[in-house]
Parts: structure tokens; sequence; C-alpha cells
């Protein structure tokens, strides 16, 4: 009997598993399409050799990217930079804002807490955004940083302005939240 209450647990883990994978979805990088090729973003252009080349999920609440730390990103000896680890977060902060937000903005704070050593040699890493606060024109936006092990290793919250939807496509080349979703 015990067995079988053990390997129902499995299949009810396994599928909730299943069931949370399938509600994510890959984000589109439309400013990979701008016509006069000057797309270069540090965090998010393939084709910037120094970057960070994120892409990005969401799943419903949350925006994520994955992210293998290299060398040449090193503050103290093995360890992420903590300026970089705030750019990780301020980058994935900005997808939130387009494409759970509908619309751009600029960084108006950025509040960091450094809780445990990033270590370039730990693997991948997760960093996540989510909502915290919404008022009529700004957004606190809590991220963090996950190491391999399931460790936060760091957290900020980000506060957005956000610009109003027809301006951020008028005049700051913002394409529309659903060109994030097609």
């Amino acid at each position: 009997m015990r067995f079988n209450k053990c390997f129902d647990t499995f299949v009810i883990i396994i599928y909730s598993k299943i069931e949370l994978m399938s509600t994510v979805k890959k984000i589109n990088n439309p400013f990979l399409a701008h016509k006069d090729n000057n797309y270069n973003s540090f965090g998010c252009s393939p084709s910037n050799n120094i970057g960070f080349h994120l892409e990005f999920f969401g799943d419903g609440e949350n925006v994520f990217c994955y992210w293998n730390p290299q060398k040449s990103y090193e503050g103290y000896a093995n360890v992420v930079h903590g300026g970089i680890q705030a750019a990780l977060m301020d980058e994935v902060a900005a997808w939130f804002t387009y494409s759970m937000l509908g619309t751009a903005g600029v960084t108006q704070g950025l509040n960091v807490e450094y809780h445990k050593p990033l270590f370039i040699t730990g693997g991948e890493v997760k960093i996540n955004a989510s909502l915290k606060e919404k008022t009529g024109k700004s957004a606190l936006i809590r991220t963090t940083i996950v190491n391999s092990k399931g460790v936060i290793c760091c957290s900020a919250d980000v506060e957005y302005f956000l610009f109003p939807p027809q301006l951020a496509r008028t005049k700051y080349m913002y394409p529309g939240k659903e060109k994030f979703w097609e």
C-alpha cells in the first residue's frame, strides 16, 4: 500500500510539472526586425559580441530568462560582478514591461540586495521578474537571480517609469505587446 501512495504522489508531481511547463511561452524579440539594423542591446541582442544574448519566457505572471555566467563578467575571483547582476535584473524588468504591461519605459530606480555570491562556475542561473505594484505612471517589478541549486543570490525592486503606450510606439519604437507574443 505504501508504494501505491508514493507512486500516486510521484504521478501528481510529474503531471503538475508538465502542466506548468505547458503554460510557459517563449517571448518573441521584435527588435530583431528593426529596419535600421542598429539594434545592439547589451542585454538581448544576439549580435552584440560582449552582451548577454538573453531570450525571455513568460508564464502569465512572470517573465524570466536563463544565463550562463562567463569569466569575462567576473568581479571577485569566481563571482559575477555586482553591476552585471544589476544589469541582468534591469533587463528582465524591461522585458516584463514590454511583454506584460504593454508599453516601454525607463528605469527610475533599482534597489539591489546581494544575498549570496553568484559564482561564475555555478552553472546556469534563472533571472525572474514579477509585478509587485503598479500605479498610474510607474511599476515596481520584483526581480531575482537564482543559482543552479535554487538559491536566491540577488534580488532587486526595479521601479519603471511607464510611457503612455501611444507615445512608446511613436517615439520609442515600441512595437506593441502583441508583437512579443506572436
